[in-house]
């Protein structure tokens, strides 16, 4: 990866807003292909994109594009689980993790640029875990903190009851974030390649 920019191309706009599409998709995969809720659980794609979306894009950029497609979630367009918007979401008890991926992307960014560049594989695979668990760790937190506050909780809520449910999408995550990891580095070369293709001669 390369040192950060101060100024955005229309290339990283680009990258972004398309990022900022695929958490959409990511949100409501199974409102389009049904088969992906295993035994009651959605397989989402959300933790998916948001560390890959820091490690493609970087710390600043990927924090930028989750800072995005949160904004305009609350601003009413329905890009959310559950094809939801609009600013009521601010008091969900996941609300957490919609925060949480700016974090996770940014920390994910963060350490691919730590180091020797370019990133190794074993880089960007430990990275994009980081930002999974930064995800889970901020969210879970916040839903327990939520139940606990303002929301209506389960009878007998406890704060290992609310970390229990994070434990089926987890093993799911993790993949993912490997696979995220994996396959980062040949899509930062890609859009190298392309970058330097379309950037006019001296």
């Amino acid at each position: 990866m390369k040192r950060q920019r101060t100024a955005l191309r229309p290339l990283d706009m680009t990258l972004a807003a398309m990022f900022v599409a695929l958490m959409a998709i990511g949100a409501n995969i199974t409102s389009w292909v049904p088969f992906l809720v295993v035994g009651g659980v959605p397989i989402t794609l959300q933790t998916f994109f948001c560390v890959l979306a820091g490690a493609v894009l970087g710390r600043r950029l990927g924090a930028v594009a989750m800072i995005v497609y949160m904004l305009v979630g609350l601003a009413g367009v329905p890009v959310f689980a559950k094809l939801s918007g609009g600013l009521s979401i601010i008091f969900q008890p996941t609300f957490g993790f919609i925060l949480s991926f700016i974090v996770a992307a940014y920390a994910t960014g963060w350490l691919i640029n730590r180091g020797p560049q370019p990133a190794s594989t074993a880089r960007f695979v430990t990275a994009a875990l980081v930002g999974m668990i930064l995800n889970y760790v901020i969210g879970t937190n916040w839903m327990y903190m939520a139940y606990k506050l303002w929301a209506e909780a389960p009878q007998g809520l406890s704060y290992g009851m609310v970390w229990g449910w994070m434990l089926a999408p987890l093993p799911k995550d993790i993949v993912l974030s490997i696979v995220a990891g994996v396959i980062a580095p040949k899509l930062c070369r890609a859009i190298q390649r392309s970058s330097a293709a379309g950037r006019p001669a001296a």
